[in-house]
């Protein structure tokens, strides 16, 4: 049998409440907020480069926030797009 260290243990019928008093909360209080912020400043960024703000849900992929830097390294800005009209 295995006690202790892999939850079947006499112990583990205490975790349920610690898990719906403490860490439930602790998630949709804190977690879920500074996520939907990110995704907000992150939507505001990619719209204000002239890019969709739809390129900030790459947040939440594998390598998401690898992918987004490399959009915004390589893309044309806005400002690159007015000098190259000027011209």
């Amino acid at each position: 049998m295995c006690y202790g260290v892999c939850g079947m243990g006499p112990g583990s019928a205490a975790a349920a409440p610690f898990m719906v008093f403490f860490i439930i909360p602790l998630i949709l209080g804190f977690v879920v907020p500074i996520c939907l912020l990110k995704l907000f400043l992150w939507w505001r960024v990619f719209s204000k480069t002239g890019n969709s703000g739809a390129f900030a849900l790459l947040l939440f992929a594998p390598f998401g926030t690898l992918i987004m830097l490399c959009i915004l390294a390589f893309s044309t800005w806005p400002t690159e797009k007015k000098t190259e009209q000027q011209t």
